[in-house]
């Protein structure tokens, strides 16, 4: 198949470095950026979050930064829906798109489509959001790992709504969610060249502690505090927010609670790993490489 527009998708862990070569990129080949990072997308979550600062987002068009609001509930399908509409109003006056986004399920959405799960009885969910609230997240995290150790190792295991949304496909269907992850990807007008960056672990591990400490810094406890009211709403259940408000509400110290963001960034960037690790598509460079040698790589394998 011949395409006339490519999006060039940037993906690795978090914290190192998507961020400044994807601004490089949209600056090179005169284009826009679009986010797929899906805790930027409320706009009164920014230092938490990690995102772009006004002069990064000066650097560039961006798209899917801070457009929605933590009342909203705007899930991957909808994202999917809005990012490709706006990728292809964008390729009409740009051959050339960047994307960029360590939220592995939504970058799929954009580059494959969502997979297909078929309808279950929506009192399995009322249910399992009841043993939530009753017994925790570990209950049902070792669900989960009973009936589906594949998605047990893949999905976001510190995500209430992910586990949940698997374990009532495994409940309502009999199956294991993972093995509904196998559909055909959907057929995209664009080509999609898949760069990813990474470093040795203990530089990742470094670069997350100081980035964490940058952010207290830089505010994360007021940030954190004015959004102590809204903790019960999806997107506060957040690496960098939960662990604060179990401070504010004396359950951790300040020191444990930074300790424990540290350590949940650094499990969230294994598991952001061990997703992208299953596309084969993905041209992989060190973190530090120069700019100008993935413009050439991808140059090379444009249209």
């Amino acid at each position: 198949m011949t395409y006339n527009n490519t999006l060039i998708s940037i993906v690795g862990p978090t914290a190192i470095g998507k961020t400044a070569l994807s601004i490089k990129l949209a600056q090179h080949f005169n284009t826009e950026i679009i986010s797929a990072d899906s805790r930027q997308f409320f706009k009164e979550m920014s230092i938490g979050t990690a995102v772009p600062s006004l002069e990064e987002l000066a650097g560039a068009p961006h798209h899917f930064i801070q457009h929605q609001s933590i009342n909203d509930n705007f899930n991957v399908g909808d994202f999917e829906r809005a990012a490709i509409l706006k990728i292809k109003e964008l390729h009409q006056t740009n051959p050339t798109l960047v994307m960029v986004g360590g939220s592995g399920l939504y970058v799929k959405a954009v580059t494959k489509g969502l997979d297909y799960f078929p309808e279950v009885d929506s009192s399995i969910r009322t249910n399992l959001n009841l043993q939530f609230e009753k017994d925790g997240l570990l209950n049902l995290q070792e669900q989960l790992k009973d009936l589906d150790p594949q998605a047990y190792k893949t999905i976001a295991i510190d995500n209430p709504q992910r586990v949940i949304r698997a374990l009532e496909i495994c409940i309502g269907t009999g199956n294991p969610y993972s093995s509904y992850l196998t559909n055909p990807e959907k057929k995209r007008n664009f080509k999609t060249i898949s760069i990813g960056l990474n470093a040795e672990r203990s530089i990742i591990y470094d670069r997350i502690n100081q980035r964490v400490d940058l952010m207290v810094e830089n505010g994360l406890l007021e940030e954190a505090k004015s959004l102590f009211s809204y903790k019960h709403l999806n997107a506060l259940n957040t690496v960098g927010y939960k662990e604060l408000f179990n401070y504010f509400e004396g359950n951790f110290t300040l020191d444990f609670a930074i300790s424990e963001i540290k350590k949940n960034t650094r499990r969230f960037a294994k598991r952001q790993l061990t997703w992208f690790r299953k596309d084969n598509t993905i041209k992989w460079f060190n973190f530090e490489t120069d700019a100008k040698e993935i413009i050439k790589y991808i140059e090379n394998n444009s249209i």
